[in-house]
């Protein structure tokens, strides 16, 4: 069970009514309060990692966007002094800096949906286990344990465990699987074909950055001439 699945499964819980129908209930409450503090542990721990992750986004993107700068400076410096094939190299490493810079201004909002919604459940979890908290309150007060039942509720207990570790086992693998496709998002393949023309697309749209950054060192040289 996923981890959302599982938030969604507690916050819809009817507490009432469960431990109406629970033979313990003081062991229910109890442990659904540990399912919750241990899913409320989860989520801070999943929201944490995504924030860091939208930092680091930030730094690159950031990082990205200076790179693009320097390497147009680098492009206009070769035209002034005439080196057109290192002025089409740095115009070429702009060019990724700019799609990288993209990518990454894409990624962004991803994040913020993310943490958005962990933050949602994590008010909607503690709401809850705030609720849960003060049944196991009353129930303690009342405390209807019964001893005749003790050795039934262990073995219910020992297969509860055993179903949480299936439920522990199944949420690893799942983040692993969303771990996986997340790596692939970015690495759509293109035929050859089309990477034929886009590479074309790219040199026409480097020769016109080229004779765009010419004809502005011509006409700073013209003013200059003119002076």
């Amino acid at each position: 069970m996923g981890i959302f699945t599982r938030v969604s499964d507690i916050i819809s819980s009817n507490i009432n009514a469960m431990l109406d129908k629970a033979e313990d209930p003081e062991k229910l409450v109890r442990l659904m309060i540990q399912e919750m503090e241990d899913t409320l542990v989860e989520i801070k721990a999943s929201c944490a990692g995504v924030m860091a992750t939208k930092k680091k986004v930030q730094r690159e993107l950031e990082e990205a966007l200076a790179r693009t700068k320097q390497w147009e400076d680098k492009a206009q410096l070769a035209v002034r002094k005439g080196r057109e094939d290192l002025a089409r190299e740095a115009l070429l490493e702009k060019r990724r800096y700019r799609e990288r810079t993209n990518a990454l201004e894409r990624e962004l909002p991803q994040c913020d949906g993310l943490i958005e919604q962990y933050q949602a459940d994590m008010t909607q979890l503690e709401d809850k286990l705030s609720t849960a908290r003060e049944k196991q309150r009353i129930l303690v007060q009342r405390h209807v344990h019964a001893q005749r039942r003790k050795r039934a509720q262990q073995g219910i207990r020992r297969l509860d465990t055993a179903e949480a570790l299936i439920r522990f086992e199944q949420f690893e693998n799942r983040i692993e699987r969303m771990e996986a496709e997340a790596n692939l998002v970015n690495f759509a393949r293109k035929s050859p074909l089309d990477e034929e023309f886009a590479r074309l697309e790219g040199d026409e749209e480097i020769e016109r950055e080229l004779q765009a950054l010419k004809a502005l060192e011509a006409k700073k040289a013209e003013e200059s001439g003119a002076r």
